[in-house]
């Protein structure tokens, strides 16, 4: 059964490998592991339960799947000396590295280098504000060393976890120490915590901020759920008072009067006086009336709608008034309906009466529309031809020859 185990290598770096061995290696021994093209010296850093931990937390780790490298052997006496030699020549590396970049006038900064074990590759750590076009610099130093040669870009807080170092608390850097991931820090996280927002206090010497900020982050964030709002308006026995300031330590309250007066007061005494004081409440809604299916709508909403009925009546007069045309401004009546004929027995000479109005109400129509018709426009004699079949099939006098539209709009004309 493969053990998973983590080892460490120079500038703080681990990777997860796995061992075929029957029992795991003791941590902090000397292991042989796979490398890209070779074999890399390093040092178990973590075993057994801790490593699957560390593997499934880890930005480095892999989760739940296999690592893709295992770890060949423990490391000889002579392997260690060899590591510990090419240790003392990576200084001596990166100075003549340092030379190169100045010879072909590069705005970037060597951080670190490092030899894999079997010196089949040199990976060189820079940090820069820009992209930089390092081709020639790789020539350069291929030729000079004899090697593959590796360059990585990092930034200022990887720069600090390779190097190390110490803080203002007096410990070694978190990054390089236990920290196993750089979460992003913000500006938020120091204004949550009520913390000067100074740059020089609470940034560290990689001049980002502290990676300690986050750490008592969540534990502010939910104390602060249990206290109101700064500048919110409370009311309480002595009025409307406005909170100034919440201390989540004490579980005190600091609040002010329109006077000018403050007074600090327990969170559970400040939760008991408003439990026990009536609050006024908002009764905005209670005039709304309730519609029922048998009231749909209530009579004050039928006034509202007649108000603006009879406001809007005359603007939309105007306005339909300066639509109209000059010619059908003149006709403003509308021609009466035609009375519907009666169907019961109510004698000859009531319907043949009825039926006289309704003719002469369709002729009263159909003379008004010939008058709002503007002359000229296409389709008028079609119209006119069916008014004039309509009439004489309820007067039982014959259609009219073809010439009647012409004889019709020459009465239009001279009208």
């Amino acid at each position: 059964m493969a053990h998973l185990i983590e080892v460490a290598f120079r500038g703080n770096r681990k990777e997860f490998f796995s061992w075929t061995g029957e029992t795991a290696p003791p941590l902090k021994a000397g292991v042989i592991v796979e490398a890209d093209r070779g074999e890399d010296f390093g040092r178990v850093h973590s075993t057994g339960a801790l490593a699957e931990v560390r593997c499934n937390g880890c930005a480095h780790g892999c989760g739940t799947t296999p690592p893709p490298r295992a770890a060949l052997r423990l490391a000889t006496k002579a392997d260690e000396q060899l590591d510990r030699e090419l240790t003392a020549e990576n200084e001596d590396v990166r100075r003549k590295s340092m030379e190169r970049v100045k010879a072909n006038h590069l705005v970037m900064k060597l951080t670190d280098v490092e030899w894999q074990w079997d010196r089949r590759k040199l990976t060189i750590y820079f940090t820069a504000e820009r992209r930089v076009d390092f081709r020639g610099l790789v020539r350069d130093l291929a030729a000079l060393f004899r090697t593959r040669i590796e360059l990585k870009q990092i930034g200022v807080r990887d720069e600090a976890k390779r190097l190390s170092g110490v803080g203002r608390c007096g410990r070694e850097y978190c990054s390089a120490s236990w920290l196993p991931d750089l979460r992003p820090v913000n500006l938020g996280v120091a204004k949550d915590q009520k913390l000067s927002l100074n740059p020089q206090q609470i940034s560290g010497a990689c001049g980002r901020l502290m990676c300690c900020l986050r750490y008592e982050h969540e534990f502010y964030v939910l104390s602060r759920r249990k206290f109101p709002k700064e500048g919110k308006i409370l009311t309480t026995s002595l009025g409307e008072e406005k909170v100034i300031a919440c201390d989540i330590f004490n579980e005190r309250i600091t609040l002010r009067t329109a006077d000018g007066d403050s007074r600090v007061i327990a969170l559970a005494d400040l939760r008991t006086e408003l439990e026990g004081l009536d609050q006024p409440t908002d009764h905005a809604h209670d005039d709304v009336p309730s519609h029922t299916a048998d009231d749909p709508v209530d009579a004050s909403v039928h006034a509202m709608l007649d108000t603006v009925e009879m406001e809007i009546a005359p603007l939309m007069a105007a306005m339909t008034a300066a639509a109209m045309p000059a010619e059908a401004m003149a006709v403003v009546e509308v021609a009466p309906l035609p009375v519907p004929h009666v169907v019961e027995d109510v004698g000859e000479d009531v319907v043949e009466e009825t039926a006289t109005q309704a003719a002469e109400s369709e002729d009263a129509a159909g003379d008004a529309t010939r008058r709002k018709r503007r002359r000229g426009r296409r389709g008028g004699r079609r119209l006119r031809a069916a008014e004039q079949r309509r009439q004489s099939e309820q007067d039982g006098s014959p259609m009219p020859p073809d010439g009647g539209d012409d004889a019709d709009d020459g009465d239009d004309n001279e009208e």
